[in-house]
Order: C-alpha cells, then structure tokens, then sequence
C-alpha cells in the first residue's frame, strides 16, 4: 500500500467510532437523534445528486459543495457505497 494506508488502523478507528456512537446514543435525546437522522438522510441526498451530476468531481469540491470536512466527505461517500 503505497499510500502509507494503515488497514488496521482503519478499522480501529472505525470500531471506536461505532462505540462512541452507541454511547451518544444510549444518552443523546431521541427527539435531537431524530433531527440527527433527518439531516443525515437530506445530505445523502444531496452527495447522492451531486454524484450523479458528476462521478468523476474531485472529492474535495464535493465536500465544499456540502459544506463537510473533506473527511466528512469521505465517511458520506463511504457510506453510500456500502447502501
């Protein structure tokens, strides 16, 4: 892996923040995780329609374009893969 991609770190932080969630979750208000889920489901769609308009966009542009973190970006871009 030339990029210097650490697979197992990878999967070590994504286990911690899976964790993390679930203790958000046990505590968090379910009125708030409702509003939480909503904005998820509307940014999906929007990174979905941008995807459309343009597979190739550059990954950075596209966070701009949502108003996410290029790493934001990237766990959304993620995340529709895997729907």
């Amino acid at each position: 892996m030339d990029e210097g991609v650490d697979p197992t770190r990878m999967c070590q932080s994504l286990v911690d923040k899976v964790a993390r969630s679930k203790q958000l979750t046990a505590v968090a208000d379910p009125d708030v995780l409702v509003l939480f889920e909503d904005w998820l489901d509307e940014l999906e769609h929007e990174a979905r329609a941008l995807i459309n308009a343009s597979p190739s966009r550059d990954p950075l542009a596209a966070a701009r374009e949502l108003g996410l973190s290029e790493s934001g970006a990237a766990f959304l871009a993620a995340k529709l893969i895997v729907k």
